[in-house]
């Protein structure tokens, strides 16, 4: 690892440091010996705790991992003027990247601890958002995909996004009802709701640029106080929809400080039921790895088998 951030960036590191949260990627705080660092990504096979998992064919945001993603990702929220660490060196053959050391503190913590001080940076992510949500394009999918993502609903063989979601959603919920008698006991009228909620929605055509993932713990607060977008292999078209679902889960109360672009309510109801059981099968699933805190993942199951659970007479 020394040889390789040597070649890349003229000097070695004389420290490197596993920073925690990452599931499919490794992550390092690299150190210098003038006091710098920087930020080294790792797309090893081994970095990968996600087992595998039976899957919707053309679901953008299932194993959304890996260098290639990363790169285009990367140029286009540049291009789309979004703060993103600057990238030090790409390295295709190993498998890295080494990015700006962009801040030591994520907006989840500025939140709890200064929500006066968490202000400025909130408003700039939803500038940030709405630059991103409104360009938009008329099919879906990654930036960079296999042949069946990405396909325009409109050219044969084509889908529309919500039906994704819907056999997404229910390709969860029969994973999931095998390992919980409760959600066993319930899928029936889990599916039925499912279902209901997808009939409600209108057909659309145009998709915005998302991240599929942003919660505050995906922003770093940059050197100048402004946001810093990570984690950002997931970005794809898709519904605006789909990310302001996970974005009122995730930011909460201060979700409005984001001032959000217009929204269909029927397809933000379906969305945000559909990653309420992909919250269930995804921590119960890797929570059958190694994955070191396991504890964690199996009390957010938990939580999502009881919002799963509360559906209307």
């Amino acid at each position: 690892m020394s040889d390789v951030v040597a070649a890349a960036l003229g000097r070695p590191p004389v420290g490197l440091e596993r920073l925690t949260g990452g599931t499919k990627k490794g992550v390092y705080r690299l150190r210098f010996g003038d006091g710098g660092t920087a930020i080294l990504y790792s797309w090893a096979d081994a970095e990968n705790y996600w087992p595998p998992a039976e899957t919707v064919p053309d679901d953008p945001f299932t194993d959304a991992s890996g260098l290639e993603l990363f790169a285009a990702n990367h140029a286009a929220l540049t291009a789309a003027r979004v703060r993103v660490p600057h990238l030090l060196s790409l390295d295709r053959r190993a498998g890295l990247a080494i990015v700006e050391d962009a801040g030591g503190e994520k907006l989840e913590a500025l939140m709890e601890r200064d929500p006066a001080a968490a202000a400025a940076p909130l408003a700039e992510l939803g500038e940030s958002l709405r630059r991103m949500h409104t360009a938009t394009s008329a099919t879906w999918g990654r930036l960079v995909a296999p042949a069946a993502v990405g396909t325009s609903p409109a050219s044969p063989g084509g889908r529309r996004a919500e039906d994704v979601i819907l056999d997404r959603a229910l390709g969860h919920l029969g994973s999931v009802a095998g390992r919980d008698g409760r959600l066993t006991a319930a899928s029936g009228r889990i599916e039925d709701h499912v279902r209901r909620l997808h009939a409600a929605i209108s057909p659309r055509r145009v998709y915005g640029l998302v991240h599929g993932e942003l919660g505050p713990d995906h922003v770093l607060v940059g050197p100048g106080g402004e946001p810093v977008m990570i984690d950002i292999e997931g970005l794809t078209h898709f519904d605006v929809e789909w990310e302001h679902a996970w974005l009122q889960m995730r930011f909460r109360d201060a979700y409005p400080a984001l001032r959000p672009v217009e929204l269909d309510p029927d397809r933000l109801e379906l969305y945000r039921y559909a990653q309420v059981l992909a919250l269930i099968e995804g921590p119960l699933r890797i929570a059958e790895t190694d994955f070191p805190d396991r504890d964690w993942m199996l009390q957010l199951a938990e939580w999502n088998i009881a919002k799963a659970l509360d559906l209307p007479e």
